[in-house]
């Protein structure tokens, strides 16, 4: 919501303050399109010259997320504090064996089915089963394993920057576009030289917008996108961060409560479970069957 508010702030400030002073939006308005034309196709073949397929499907996936913002919800760290309780504690009270069934087939689990939107996440799926396998192959150094998450996650998020850093090379490239646009409207306009100067000024002026065009699109669209997407990339990666603090914890030879409770910690405040929120989350999982 506040991203549509603020591009309807941006639209009525610049705009606005345009007609105030003074101006017509007439040689805007008929000169927008072909500049846009210009412009946006100039920037969206960059794009496809310089970006993969993969990273093309990213940029599709990820569009949403602008407008619905982060993916984890507090409800979700909250299941994912209980998920990694219930699974540690398997594996201190029941063993290895027991914890088996549950992540070499997790869509089959009782533990990771009570749980749907974490197993939908592939990355996060694959994350914590994984890790575990690595426990059950009797790699239990504290240390190692921490490394070995870090890789994943430093991988993992660097792949999922991808849209952003997209987005932020095309609000680099749109203001030379822009240049581009308006160069060619000029081109135009000293073809037309000896048509009289009203003419010769409507021109100009409708090559000019290809200048502000690109800069408008740059900085006050294309620019902002690219923050957005990459704080939303970077507030997800949290949910990722408290799998890690919550498995090495247990590791470090923490009870499974203890260990869920240091998790609670990396939790971002505006997601975090109070203390007491979470202790009663846990007293009502049911029992593991």
């Amino acid at each position: 919501m506040l991203q549509i508010i603020g591009i309807v702030v941006l639209f009525a400030c610049v705009f606005g303050g345009f007609l105030m002073s003074g101006g017509s939006l007439d040689s805007v308005i008929e000169a927008a399109p072909h500049e846009v034309l210009t412009i946006g196709g100039a920037a969206v073949a960059a794009l496809l010259i310089g970006g993969s397929m993969y990273s093309l499907k990213s940029i599709g996936g990820n569009v949403g997320k602008i407008i619905s913002g982060p993916k984890w919800k507090p409800g979700d760290y909250r299941d994912l504090l209980c998920l990694l309780f219930l699974l540690t504690k398997t594996m201190k009270s029941k063993g290895l064996i027991a914890l088996e069934q549950h992540i070499e087939r997790p869509q089959e689990s009782s533990i990771f089915k009570r749980y749907p939107k974490i197993m939908a996440d592939h990355f996060a799926l694959t994350f914590i089963c994984d890790t575990l396998r690595m426990m059950t192959m009797s790699l239990e150094d504290p240390l190692q394993v921490e490394a070995a998450m870090e890789k994943q996650l430093e991988k993992h998020h660097h792949e999922a920057l991808s849209p952003a850093n997209a987005f932020q090379t095309m609000a680099d490239g749109l203001p030379a576009l822009g240049i581009v646009a308006a160069v060619l409207g000029v081109i135009k306009t000293m073809g037309s030289i000896s048509e009289p100067p009203e003419i010769l000024g409507r021109m100009i002026g409708s090559a000019l917008v290809g200048t502000f065009m690109g800069v408008f699109l740059a900085y006050g669209i294309v620019g902002p996108i690219s923050v957005r997407l990459k704080a939303i990339i970077d507030d997800e990666a949290h949910f990722y961060h408290v799998i890690r603090d919550i498995l090495v914890a247990h590791l470090h030879g923490n009870a499974a409560q203890v260990s869920v409770e240091i998790g609670r910690g990396s939790v971002p405040s505006e997601a975090q479970p109070s203390f007491q929120e979470l202790e009663e989350a846990i007293n009502n999982i049911p029992k593991v069957e």
